[in-house]
């Protein structure tokens, strides 16, 4: 074997090298036998741009090694590729020098590892929704620049986010009003129960953040590449809805803050009468909620770095609230403010249209009645008719915040709950009845505008702890995500939990009952309770809780875009698609829009109180799925589960998981069983009509051990009658260009499997593997493809042997996995053996029947299989006809109760029919027959078929010495093409000698002489013998006397084929037991006689061979 070297001369003046380095490069090519070959190598070395030349006029190139790096993945740089940034300064030179030539045919799937390093080290984080972007840096290189993210640490881009979103409208507008409902200690359950929640969410979500890069879409990246794009795609759309509603309950607690307590005159809908009080209330929230939506998309249009700058400012006005809280809290030790409640016996009242607290006043020597007088009177005159109960009871007036030290906190320990029109009241206080209660609702008191009870107040507050996610929806933000997710969320939740343990406690202990329960601070001229604790003012916490309303709700609109964006982007769930684009910057618009359309809905419910649950579902269920996410990666202890974040484990998980789903109940159960319906409905369709993708989720290693235990357990055990079904291995031809010859064959299949059991489809490549690898690869994708056109579940194997017969042999012994092994084998009849001038294809056949009959498998044979029904085909009425010659273990029984459960062959009723000879009792065998099916619980006619035996027929003989004569024939034509073949091969070896002779001649001398044959006398010769054969073997043929054994086969495949035309030849499908093949392989071919003559006339026919087993059993 020749080694082919190149010279290289150097330009002594202009070279790169001096002489001295190339002295010993220039080595002449010592290979004699590469002419023409040594210029082709050269060619294919040019096309594979090994040696470029970069100089024109330089002597020789310099030999420079420039190959593309491989481009990992799917085009999808954030799912499959460690390179997140593949810049045209990468498809440089990746390899360059000698001393790694011994891999130098690697390097296009290998990259070396300094190359590696290199782009992991340069890794940036894009900002979110902007992919496409540096997808066009790939493309149009330096033309285009690229986008800029804004890098945050841990304390901006998650502390801070967390902190504003989990401090939101609840705290300021119902935590005053769920401690005076629920009472200190069950106020402290609830806020117990929901922050451990969080907190065991975000551990769990610690874990999963720092197990390698997490790029943009946050908490919906984290869940999908460890739960599978179908538990990821049905959690992100949830959370993203639940991120969208929570937009919707920040705005409306905005609104309710607005037209409340900072300007009511600004209301556009103004109740006559305190029944209406509610409605007008709502419209309002509709129209401004509606507005402010709309700028506040507006806001976030313009772009995200105006969002994050007021959202500074709105943090501010948050934190300084608290303290004024926790300032006026410790205030009410020496000088509790003046806020007194006016009360009618023990009924807490509206103090909007009076100023003093009493009936009367004296005004000089003159006793009035007051605005209150006038509120239950008709009349302010002091005789005037008045409401019993107001006649009855006296008017007191108690400080709303008698302060820390005053005792307040024994009443409020204990929960008041109460029905809708409850009215607030304080027990201590005597009260006389009076009065029709019906009228009490016109009246000004103080009521439940709501139903109150445990649960629906868990599902209230929940939100308010739901802000946990708000950093990692920003990851694409981040500078490092894996270091600023875990400590910023966990400690966003550490510190705002103990803002709310304290405020439910200082709350209890400083504020009266009455007051805390009056939900909208009627009783206090209408002033936010929770203001009227603070200090120096209430507007404080107004101004102060308007401004952490508006935040959160931008932060929402921010997040939610984002979330939508990501899914669309990774193309699981198909309609969503168009959401994918934005702007240049990368900014998700049309995800913008759709996210405030579906905030208008929540916008229009307009009740806080009502929406707050909705969001909750959501929310719950997402965290539910993080925790699910990490308990599973931690239980499988997958290889790449590597989290950073230690203080983690698969108890704390599952205990997050089970404090999310019975949050998810005892909040609302309705809305949790919607909220399943929903991400069940969206995992459904993913997984039907979402893309298919691999990202090493959880669930598939979860899938991946569950089949290993399955299949080692299936392994104890062959499986009983009762479980037995066809395990089918569908042995497929392909025509040259690699597409499936019969898919009827697969059709066929998916109506006899219907979906169950083990499906493995098979073909056989004839060659080596490294020349057909490529080949084989695509027939296997041809063959994916025919299978998910014609709906067929299983699995694809494609082999590549040196020959068919070894392929298929190799394919039926080693085709499944441990129990998972197939049973059956089906395959197409060769309908063209008689034309085909190769005997090997009916040999291969009849080779593999003999393989599965030793391998104990069934073996199922279509004739005609391009005739078979499609899978949306619906055959009418009509039969399957079951001929049952010899009882092979019940498969013919089996297939046709199989393939009725398809709705294709659902109307065809079953016949069966059995053959009597002249000794059986035809009629005693009907009614066993009839019983033995009654038993199997098969509903079908039965027939006997009386098969005399008549004696053999002329034609019997005449088609079998057919059959032997052309049998005959054909041995002949291969015995003479053989023969040509050798005489071709003796010619060029006489050749070969004859010249070699004659170049002999001149070392020998001349004394030496070389006899060799002429070509006159070679084809004389030949065509003597020829003749000769020839008459032998035709004197042989018409002298032939036909086998007796050959003949009584012949007999009965005749006569068997004349009784199933006649009885089937209408049917549908005919089953029939196959003959098995002779022992003596000299009888294979009259073997296919047999079956081509027994299957004359019929259309459809599956032939059905046993494998040895009982498969069918009349046992329960």
């Amino acid at each position: 074997m020749g080694e082919r070297f190149v010279v290289v001369p150097v330009d002594g003046g202009g070279g790169v090298a001096g002489e001295d380095e190339h002295s010993d490069a220039v080595v002449s090519d010592p290979a004699p036998d590469t002419g023409s070959g040594g210029r082709e190598e050269e060619k294919e070395a040019g096309e594979d741009s090994v040696f470029e030349q970069q100089d024109p006029n330089a002597v020789v190139p310099i030999l420079e090694y420039n190959r593309e790096p491989n481009k990992y993945g799917d085009g999808v740089p954030k799912e499959n590729s460690p390179f997140i940034n593949n810049t045209d300064n990468d498809k440089g030179n990746s390899y360059d020098g000698t001393n790694m030539a011994l891999f130098e045919e690697e390097m296009d799937s290998n990259p070396m590892v300094s190359s590696l390093l290199n782009k992991l080290a340069n890794y940036t984080n894009l900002t979110q929704g902007a992919q496409e972007h540096e997808e066009a840096d790939d493309d149009e290189g330096p033309k285009k620049k690229a986008v800029k993210s804004p890098q945050m640490g841990t304390f901006m881009g998650v502390y801070l986010p967390c902190l504003q979103n989990i401090l939101g409208v609840i705290l300021f507008l119902r935590l005053t009003w769920i401690v005076g409902t629920a009472g200190i200690l069950e106020s402290l359950a609830i806020v117990g129960l929901c922050c451990s929640c969080t907190m065991l969410t975000a551990i769990s979500m610690s874990a999963i953040a720092t197990n390698g890069v997490v790029p943009a879409g946050g908490s919906y990246y984290m869940i999908s590449r460890s739960l599978g794009p179908e538990f990821g795609g049905a959690v992100g759309l949830c959370f993203y809805l639940g991120t969208t509603f929570a937009g919707s309950m920040y705005i409306l607690g905005t609104i309710e803050i607005l037209l409340t307590y900072i300007v009511p005159k600004i209301a556009i809908f103004v109740a006559e009468r305190k029944e209406d009080e509610v409605d007008a209330l709502l419209n309002n929230m509709r129209v401004y909620g509606t507005g402010c939506l709309a700028l506040m998309s507006l806001v976030v249009f313009v772009g995200v770095k105006y969002v994050n700058k007021l959202a500074l400012v709105f943090l501010a006005c948050v934190i300084l609230s608290i303290l004024a809280i926790y300032a006026g809290v410790i205030k009410t030790i020496f000088e509790p403010p003046d806020f007194p409640v006016c009360l009618l016996g023990n009924r807490t009242l509206q103090n909007h249209n009076f100023d003093k607290c009493s009936k009367f006043e004296v005004i000089g020597n003159l006793t009035v009645t007051t605005k209150l007088w006038q509120l239950f009177c008709d009349g302010p005159d002091l005789n005037a008719t008045c409401n019993e109960y107001f006649v009855n009871n006296n008017v007191t007036e108690v400080q709303g915040i008698p302060g820390l030290t005053s005792g307040v906190i024994s009443e409020n320990m204990w929960s008041e709950y109460g029905p809708l029109g409850m009215l607030v009241e304080n027990k201590k206080l005597p009260s006389v009845a009076g009065g029709d209660p019906a009228r009490d609702i016109y009246l000004p008191y103080v009521m439940n505008d709501i139903t109150s009870f445990f649960t629906l107040l868990v599902g209230i507050y929940f939100p308010s702890v739901t802000g946990i996610m708000a950093g990692s929806n920003r990851s694409g933000d981040l500078r490092d995500a894996q270091k600023s997710i875990p400590i910023g969320t966990i400690l966003a939740i550490a510190t705002t939990s103990i803002i709310y343990v304290t405020c439910v406690v200082l709350f209890g202990g400083c504020i009266e009952g009455i007051l805390l329960r009056d939900k909208f601070g009627d009783s206090v001229k209408g002033n936010l309770v929770i203001g009227t604790l603070s200090w120096p003012s209430p507007w404080v916490i107004v101004i102060g809780s308007f401004f952490s309303c508006c935040g959160a709700g931008l932060q929402s609109l921010t997040g939610a875009p984002r979330l939508l964006q990501a899914i669309a982007r990774d193309g699981i769930v198909p309609f969503l698609q168009v959401f994918g684009h934005g702007k240049a910057n990368g900014e998700p618009t049309w995800a913008l829009l759709l996210t405030a359309g579906i905030c208008e809905i929540g916008i229009l419910i307009a009740s806080l109180d009502a929406v707050a649950p909705i969001l909750s579902m959501f929310f719950l269920m997402c965290y539910l799925f993080v925790n699910l996410a990490c308990a599973v990666q931690t239980l499988l202890r997958t290889p790449n589960w590597r989290p950073r974040f230690k203080y983690y484990h698969w108890a704390l998980s599952f205990l997050g998981m089970s404090l999310c789903l019975a949050l998810m109940f005892i909040s609302s159960w309705y809305y949790a069983i919607v909220a399943i319906a929903i991400a069940g409905c969206i995992y459904k369709y993913i997984e039907y009509r979402g893309a298919e993708k691999e990202w090493g989720d959880g669930i598939r290693g979860l899938s991946l051990n569950a089949a290993r235990y399955a299949l080692i357990r299936l392994e104890e055990a062959p499986p009983h009658t009762k479980n037995w079904r066809p395990q089918l291995l569908v042995l497929l031809n392909l025509d040259s260009d690699q597409v499936v010859k019969h898919p009827r064959l697969l059709s066929f299949t998916t109506q006899l499997k219907a979906g169950k059991g083990l499906t493995i489809v098979g073909n056989v490549l004839e060659g080596t593997y490294l020349t057909k690898e490529t080949e084989a690869k695509s027939a296997e994708q041809n063959i994916k493809a025919a299978m998910s056109a014609e709906r067929t579940k299983g699995f694809c194997h494609v082999v590549v042997s040196s020959n068919l017969r070894d392929g298929f042999s190799h394919l039926i012994q080693s085709a499944g996995l441990g129990g998972m092994k197939h049973n059956s084998v089906l395959m197409a009849w060769p309908g063209n053996w008689k034309q085909s001038n190769d005997p090997q294809s009916w040999k291969n056949f009849i080779e593999t029947i003999r393989e599965t009959t030793a391998a104990h498998q069934a073996l199922l044979v279509a004739k005609n299989v391009d005739s078979f029904p499609t899978n949306q085909d619906r055959l009418g009425e009509g039969t399957i006809d079951v001929w049952w010659v010899v009882h092979d273990g019940g498969m013919l029984m089996l297939l046709p109760f199989l393939l009725r459960q398809h709705k294709v062959w659902r109307k065809c009723k079953m016949r069966i029919f059995t053959v009597a000879q002249m000794d059986d009792n035809s009629i005693q065998m009907k009614k066993d027959l009839q019983m033995f099916l009654y038993h199997l619980r098969l509903d079908a006619e039965v027939e006997v078929v009386e098969m005399h035996d008549n004696d053999i027929s002329a034609f019997t003989y005449e088609k079998t010495l057919m059959m032997e004569q052309r049998s005959q024939m054909l041995k002949q034509m291969q015995l003479s093409r053989t023969e040509r073949e050798r005489e071709a091969q003796l010619i060029h070896d006489r050749n070969t000698a004859s010249h070699a002779t004659i170049n002999d001649k001149a070392d020998t001398g001349p004394e030496r002489v070389h006899m060799t044959w002429t070509k006159d006398k070679l084809f004389t010769e030949r065509n003597r013998n020829r003749e000769g054969n020839a008459n032998v073997a035709v004197r042989d043929l018409f002298n032939m006397k036909p086998n007796q054994s050959n003949v009584r086969r012949m007999h009965t495949a005749i006569k068997l084929n004349e009784v199933v035309v006649n009885k089937s030849q209408g049917a549908h499908l005919v089953l029939l037991n196959m003959p098995g093949p002779p022992r003596n392989r000299g009888g294979d071919e009259n073997y296919m006689e047999f079956l081509e003559v027994l299957l004359e006339g019929l259309n459809r026919v599956l032939l059905v061979r046993g494998g040895g087993r009982e498969v069918i059993t009349i046992y329960s």
